[in-house]
């Protein structure tokens, strides 16, 4: 599997190596520069914001040239000489719009990818989670290096290692051949995002990424208050991942034994304990570790099964059905999730927030009982 996909793998490591540099500790970054909590919140949803429109617009070019590599590479320049002024630019209003234009860019990339990935794959897509959790490794790696290495030096060098990392993408997607993939629809996608069953699926994923904005923004910094140094912090995102590519191992067999729609259901019940654990049980060291643990269903197994629902209900669209489930999930949820955050963190004890997160995540799971197997729903023709 290595040595047949690695041209595929090796993106998802450095993609995921950037998000752990990026998302454990860009809010710590963010605070070191002396922004609010609410402010942080703005900042960090900016990254989401663009989510809502980008991936949609680029898997709309996509999917009418059938360059999907093309625009990965594309996207991926871009995004590099537009996180370039965040090397020097430190003020709100510089950082969010270069924030903005960087993301802009950035977000595009992976939704394109993962059309290519699930192609090349064919009738193997169950093996999709093999290749994905090389990602996973690149998050673990990279959040671990970072803890150990922000002990020691100052957090104001984050922007340059990122920018580094960002190169490596770039490098990698060089790496993957384009196989032209222009695909003829007779169908509106609008047909498609029209049924009961996709339209609960979205939802579900919308309320699944909202709920982790309190994670996502401001766990670093909670575990800090804590006492926790910047190496243990590294250590315990790195173990929520761990959890997550153990999942991915075995990924596969769950989808043999059980549709994706029903491991969508249990993964967004799992999320709600989660963050019932973060509100009200991290003074205890096994509940902290075991609530990373629960990672692995909180992403992994909802990422994985969400994955193959979208790509069997968008089976004409895939470029534009990958990038939608981009922009409503990570995009508009997660947006919704770090403005939310950030408005309740200072006014607010954690465990107030959490539970927040926690009753969205319980909506998105009866939402998600709505959702049908696409093998036994006729969403597209």
């Amino acid at each position: 599997m290595l040595s047949r996909y690695w041209h595929l793998s090796q993106f998802y490591l450095f993609y995921f190596a950037s998000l752990g540099a990026l998302v454990p500790y860009w809010s710590v970054y963010l605070n070191h520069l002396k922004f609010t909590s609410l402010e942080i919140g703005q900042l960090m949803a900016t990254l989401a914001i663009s989510k809502v429109i980008a991936p949609y617009l680029w898997g709309w070019i996509a999917d009418k040239t059938g360059y999907h590599i093309r625009i990965v590479q594309i996207v991926s320049f871009c995004s590099i000489l537009c996180f370039l002024p965040l090397l020097w630019y430190d003020s709100f209003w510089m950082m969010m719009g270069f924030m903005l234009l960087f993301s802009f860019f950035w977000n595009a990339s992976l939704p394109q990818f993962e059309v290519v990935t699930l192609a090349r794959l064919g009738e193997h897509k169950h093996r999709y989670s093999e290749i994905r959790l090389w990602g996973s490794l690149g998050f673990i790696l990279t959040a671990a290096l970072m803890g150990w290495l922000f002990q020691y030096v100052s957090i104001s060098f984050l922007p340059a290692i990122l920018l580094v990392i960002f190169v490596m993408i770039l490098v990698a997607s060089f790496q993957v051949k384009e196989h032209r993939q222009k695909q003829v629809c007779s169908d509106n996608i609008w047909t498609v995002i029209s049924k009961p069953a996709v339209i609960s699926l979205l939802l579900a994923c919308f309320f699944m990424q909202a709920s982790h904005g309190p994670y996502y923004t401001f766990y670093s910094l909670n575990m800090e208050n804590l006492d926790y140094s910047r190496f243990s912090i590294g250590l315990l995102w790195s173990l929520g991942v761990l959890a997550e590519v153990i999942l991915f191992g075995f990924m596969y067999r769950l989808l043999r034994y059980k549709p994706a729609n029903v491991w969508l259901v249990f993964s967004l019940f799992l999320t709600a304990v989660r963050w019932v654990m973060m509100a009200w049980l991290l003074d205890s060291l096994f509940f902290v570790i075991l609530s990373q643990c629960l990672h692995a269903a909180s992403f992994g197994l909802f990422h994985a099964a969400a994955i193959h629902l979208i790509h069997d209900y968008f089976p004409q669209h895939s470029g534009r059905g990958q990038a939608l489930y981009a922009s409503v999930s990570f995009g508009a949820g997660g947006a919704i999730g770090s403005l939310y955050a950030g408005s309740l963190w200072d006014q607010f004890p954690p465990s107030f927030t959490f539970m927040v997160a926690a009753g969205i995540a319980f909506i998105g799971m009866l939402i998600s009982l709505k959702v049908t197997n696409p093998e036994h729903a006729s969403v597209s023709s």
